[in-house]
């Protein structure tokens, strides 16, 4: 079924002895004033190889192939990525409308978009899934550096005795929040361009929603061990609202407390005003009840506050 209203939110990514996003130095991303941020891509990866690991099809994921000349590992083209997943070979005299099709079946390009130029190809597809930089607003968070024995000597060192160290760099406690929105309005000019081409799904929302709430947590890499989904709002449009939300991100505040931590949405209260609460068909917030505690009221919109890890509802 196709999807129609829009929703924007905010989702919470919690680090703990952990780096959630490393620039190309090791250490946590920073913007120019020393703010620690997180990019998209930090945070579409896990959502993607969750669906992955659930059989759903990928194509914008690294792979790797043997190479057949050198027989050393490398990463897959995208070009080969593609005739991999959709089982048919890509040349200059395959039809756009076909490629399209294709794309529009992996369940990232449906949500995330495409940039596609291969073999003749030139496409770009904006995504219905927009998701910001994740900005975190702990203000105490400190960077640990911790060094590592590894347990061989390098050879490759003339005066090499002992074995090498390396180094591994975390944040001892981050907190992340990134803003989205869904505009399933955006492929609707593709509707009339791919034949049987319905447009952004239910379906596929719903599987983005899914792995909003648990992605981070499914993934636990070495340096991701630590990193866990804290928070999420969902904001639902009425059909046909005419309602345009900014980055909600840059309301939310973040404290720590003696018992529990605080997410703090005072600032976001303007939801309730009526000309902007008549809008909105349903409002879900999600998080951990175990650790934290939310500030705000917006019990007049019939708020749903429910367990980021079950879903169920929190009373």
């Amino acid at each position: 079924m196709k999807k129609r209203n829009r929703v924007y939110g905010v989702l919470g990514i919690k680090s703990i002895m952990a780096n959630w996003n490393a620039d190309f130095t090791g250490r946590p991303k920073t913007i120019g004033n020393g703010d620690i941020f997180g990019s998209d891509k930090a945070l579409k990866y896990p959502m993607k190889k969750m669906w992955q690991d659930q059989g759903e099809k990928i194509l914008y994921i690294k792979s790797y192939k043997i190479d057949n000349k050198s027989g050393k590992v490398q990463p897959k083209e995208l070009s080969e990525r593609y005739e991999e997943i959709f089982g048919v070979k890509l040349d200059g005299k395959t039809p756009s409308e076909e490629v399209l099709r294709n794309l529009f079946s992996a369940l990232d390009v449906i949500n995330f978009g495409a940039t596609f130029a291969e073999k003749e190809q030139n496409l770009s597809i904006t995504g219905a899934v927009q998701i910001g930089q994740g900005f975190n607003k702990y203000e105490d968070t400190r960077i640990e550096v911790q060094d590592i024995l590894s347990p061989f000597r390098d050879s490759t060192e003339k005066d090499a005795k002992s074995t090498t160290l390396g180094t591994k760099i975390v944040s001892d406690e981050a907190h992340y929040f990134y803003s989205f929105s869904v505009n399933p309005q955006s492929y609707d000019d593709y509707i009339r361009l791919v034949d049987g081409f319905e447009g952004y799904t239910e379906e596929a929302y719903e599987k983005f929603k899914g792995v909003s709430l648990s992605s981070a947590t499914f993934l636990n890499t070495n340096s991701k061990f630590g990193c866990e989904n804290e928070f999420a709002m969902f904001i639902e449009c009425k059909d046909e609202s005419k309602l345009y939300l900014p980055d909600l991100a840059q309301y939310i505040k973040f404290d720590k407390e003696r018992e529990k931590d605080e997410i703090d949405l005072k600032r976001l209260e303007f939801l309730k005003e009526q000309r902007i609460a008549d809008e909105i068909l349903a409002l879900e917030i999600y998080y951990n009840p175990y650790t934290t505690k939310i500030e705000g009221n917006f019990e007049t919109m019939n708020v749903k506050y429910k367990n980021i890890f079950t879903s169920e509802v929190i009373e």
